[in-house]
């Protein structure tokens, strides 16, 4: 359908009073089986589909606005809107409404808004018509009272609506505000003001495009200015007229569109300054002016979009050297007013809106202009860029992609003209002017920081068949980008301390790190081999000895995120490097204090502990457990301790530690299958013909055998007791009723570090069968020592052997449970081994 007459776009009206675009279509007319009557309909001009199917109700009100709006509601709380591309459409379809209720298409309504009462019926029938009082100064309180007397009312409103509309009356009164002027009469304003205000509360379009037309407007405005509750009048038309300038940046040939800009500004300056902030009562009676405002800016932004000489000349000028700075302040100011317009629009409308700033290439303007030295322009170009990436960050992405992909064409012709790729990249100006910011409290940094998190989160980048928008901007960024953000903070931790400890410094580095840590959360692959190939954490670790606590915290947060990952590379990294020297020297030199930095701190350790990390816990043991073993006021510290030692006694005797496993789950076999298939494995046995509830050994040997099992157990189950007895005297020393200031000794000899490649080699694959190896095992690998344990039981039945209850095995105990009986006997016996 090509028609462009009956071209409408439809609109309903959200729970927050606000027009929402449902889509662009072609409206028809015609009888509706399934409805039993006559219908508009509105089919989507993209695929046909059905997007408005509305009877036509006799008893419903439908009102014309604007020459090209129809707007009715279709049952409570649920208002539809038509706008209509041109007037003739909007006619022939108001004709059709007509005819269907039988009213003179001359109207702007076609029935009374809301129902009303029986009393008002009787009214309305004894009185169809409002008279008004003549238009006389002597008679201006009369309709002042009136106006106020009919506000309650819908059904007066509506009648009050009528005859101001039929009898001119609105010009009629701004004849008498001159009068009243010229004869200083101040009562008269008053009642002026009292009427007008009453005439927005009527909410009625007709009465607005009379009142907001060109030759009434200031009028109004001046009306509103003598507000009786004011010692002195405002000076709105003032304002209006010699301080507030329009100043056409580039000049706009299309008269309506001018006049429609001057309009929308003015209705807008009533709306927020003008009249008094609305009653809770009053708030609904204003919707009228909230929909003539929003549609006036679709229209402006439709208008201005569509003129492509006007965009053309508007991105030429920005662009241009020529440009003097003053005309090139007013060019960025108007296109960042001109982005905030469009922030009224629908989703649909916003995209084509943005769509057309990219093919007149908005991108490489704001590349320009962000390039200039004069600052209000630049901090303007920021805005502008926000909006984009707020909008659509994939399109900033794709351009600064292709950018790059150019510049790599031309790489060789930079060089000789010594420009680097850096000095042209739109991503880097923007981290530049994020790092260059010259506000004390860094206001723009911030701002940018969160445009450049929400440009590398993956979370909101498109994945295709063909192309994976993740891989390729991030190569991308850790390629050309990555060594600009991390420059202060390898230029300020060049030493052991930060070079520059000022507060804005200070600033800027948490600024970094928070962004860094956001990417270590979710690059991965890309931060890992950055920070690993750039020694990013040692020099970030600087700043734990920085006199700002909060900068510390974030060097600290940055680390700790890294151990949250545990994985071994990164695990690998720190010890090679000693990387929790800056952290330990930072918990000494906060002493007893029980502070932020205290706290997180031994958080971090906790962590470890927690999460059984072997080579890390390893590493802190053997390097600073000397520094930290006085601090008894928490037990994390003797908790890694403990957890080190029993890493140690798994690795000396492997094999006994898997005996423990095996002997530890039969205390869950209902199945004695199972138990031989296992002993026939560990001990080597041929005995193929064994049936079940047989012993595993031969009766000839089995006091043999059963010496060799027990021998290493009770070894074993002596060193426990000796062990528990131990740790039960060092809780009893400990006082936990309060925390203890311990006295902290720091012993960071390096003669510790040289033996951490065969400590850490070492400690790498913990329980390892081939290493070396002393027996016994205080704990099950993995498991948490409990401080307080019962004495364990060894008991034997008809050959089997198996301890009973652990105290330290009880997690282990239930996850042992939930695999016999989830998993087969043959996947048991390799889980279990």
């Amino acid at each position: 359908m090509t028609d462009t007459r009956r071209r409408v776009k439809v609109y309903t009206l959200n729970e927050d009073r606000q027009w929402d675009d449902r889509g662009t279509g072609h409206v028809s007319s015609g009888y509706v089986e399934r409805l039993k009557g006559m219908s508009l309909l509105v089919r989507a001009e993209s695929d046909g589909s059905l997007l408005l199917e509305s009877k036509i109700n006799p008893n419903t009100a439908y009102q014309k606005q604007q020459d090209t709006l129809i707007v009715w509601s279709e049952a409570e709380n649920y208002d539809l809107a038509l706008s209509f591309q041109e007037k003739a459409g909007c006619d022939e379809i108001w004709e059709k409404i007509c005819q269907v209720q039988g009213k003179d298409p001359s109207v702007d309504i076609t029935q009374d808004l809301v129902d009303e009462s029986e009393e008002e019926r009787f009214d309305d029938m004894s009185s169809p018509g409002l008279e008004l009082p003549s238009c006389e100064l002597s008679r201006l309180e009369e309709v002042a009272e009136l106006v106020a007397s009919s506000l309650p009312s819908p059904l007066r409103r509506e009648k009050l609506a009528l005859a101001l509309e039929n009898e001119g009356y609105i010009k009629k009164l701004l004849e008498l505000f001159h009068v009243c002027e010229d004869l200083e009469n101040i009562e008269g304003l008053h009642h002026l003001y009292e009427i007008i205000k009453g005439i927005f509360l009527l909410n009625r379009t007709a009465l607005f495009e009379v009142m907001f037309s060109e030759e009434c407007i200031m009028d109004v405005i001046g009306c509103l200015e003598y507000d009786p509750t004011l010692s002195q009048p405002r000076k709105h038309r003032e304002f209006l007229t010699k301080t507030a300038k329009f100043k056409e940046v580039i000049p706009i040939s299309d008269p309506e569109l001018k006049q429609k800009i001057h309009q929308t500004y003015r209705v807008q300056y009533i709306q927020d300054m003008v009249l008094p902030t609305p009653s809770v009562f009053e708030e609904n009676m204003l919707s009228t002016l909230h929909s003539f405002i929003f549609f006036n800016k679709v229209e402006i932004v439709g208008m201005l979009q569509e003129d492509e000489k006007f965009l053309t000349d508007l991105f030429a000028q920005l662009t241009d050297e020529a440009t003097d700075e003053e005309k090139r302040q007013e060019l960025v100011n108007f296109l960042k007013e001109f982005c905030a317009f469009s922030q009224t629009l629908q989703p649909q409308n916003r995209d084509a809106f943005f769509k057309t700033l990219s093919n007149m290439g908005i991108l490489p303007a704001l590349e320009v202009i962000l390039g200039m030295d004069d600052t209000q322009v630049r901090s303007a170009a920021t805005d502008i860029f926000s909006y984009l990436v707020e909008y659509n960050p994939s399109m900033v992405r794709e351009f600064v992609m292709q950018e790059a992909q150019q510049n790599d064409d031309v790489s060789k012709k930079l060089t000789e003209q010594k420009i680097t790729s850096k000095d042209i990249l739109l991503i880097n100006l923007i981290i530049e002017h994020m790092i260059c910011d010259t506000d004390p409290e860094l206001g723009g940094a911030v701002q940018l920081m969160g445009l450049l998190r929400t440009l590398v989160d993956p979370e909101n980048m498109l994945a295709t068949a063909n192309k994976t928008e993740k891989t390729e901007f991030l190569g991308f960024f850790y390629k050309h980008c990555m060594h600009v953000l991390t420059a202060p903070l390898l230029a300020n931790t060049t030493e052991d301390k930060p070079s520059k400890d000022d507060f804005q410094t200070a600033q800027l580095l948490a600024l970094v790190l928070e962004l860094l840590t956001f990417c270590v959360e979710h690059h991965t692959y890309h931060i890992k081999n950055y920070i690993i190939n750039k020694d990013i954490l040692r020099r970030v670790l600087v700043l734990m000895a920085s006199k700002h606590a909060f900068l510390a915290l974030c060097a600290l947060r940055f680390k700790r995120k890294i151990i949250g990952l545990k994985d071994e590379f990164y695990n690998r990294y720190i010890m090679k490097s000693f990387l929790f020297e800056p952290v330990v020297k930072a918990f000494l030199n906060n002493g007893s204090r029980y502070n932020l930095m205290n706290s997180a701190i031994i958080e971090m350790f906790e962590f470890i502990r927690v999460e059984d990390i072997k080579s890390l816990t390893a590493h802190v043991i053997e390097n600073y457990w000397k520094a930290l073993e006085d601090v008894d006021y928490v037990q994390t510290f003797k908790g890694l301790k403990l957890r080190f030692e029993q890493q140690r006694e798994r690795q000396d005797n492997p094999k006994l530690d898997s005996m423990r496993s095996i002997l530890r789950n039969h205390r869950y076999r209902r199945d004695a299958r199972t138990l031989e298939d296992e002993e026939e494995m560990w001990f080597n046995t041929d005995e193929d013909d064994m049936e079940d509830g047989e012993a595993v050994v031969s009766p000839s040997d089995k006091t043999k055998n059963d010496d060799d099992i027990m021998d290493p157990i009770s070894k074993f189950m002596e060193r426990k007791k000796l062990k528990e007895s131990e740790e039960k005297e060092v809780l009893l020393k400990t006082n936990l009723s309060g925390r203890q200031s311990p006295s902290f000794k720091l012993s960071l000899s390096s003669g510790t570090k040289t033996n951490l490649t065969s400590q850490s080699s070492a400690t790498s694959l913990p329980g390892s069968p081939g290493s070396p190896g002393s027996p016994g095992s205080p704990g099950s690998p993995g498991s948490v020592p409990k401080s307080t344990s019962q004495p364990a039981a060894i008991t034997t039945k008809g050959g089997l052997v198996g301890l009973v209850d652990y105290p330290d095995d009880d997690e282990d105990d239930d996850e042992d449970e939930d695999k016999e009986d989830t998993l087969p006997v043959s996947k048991k016996a390799k889980f279990e081994s």
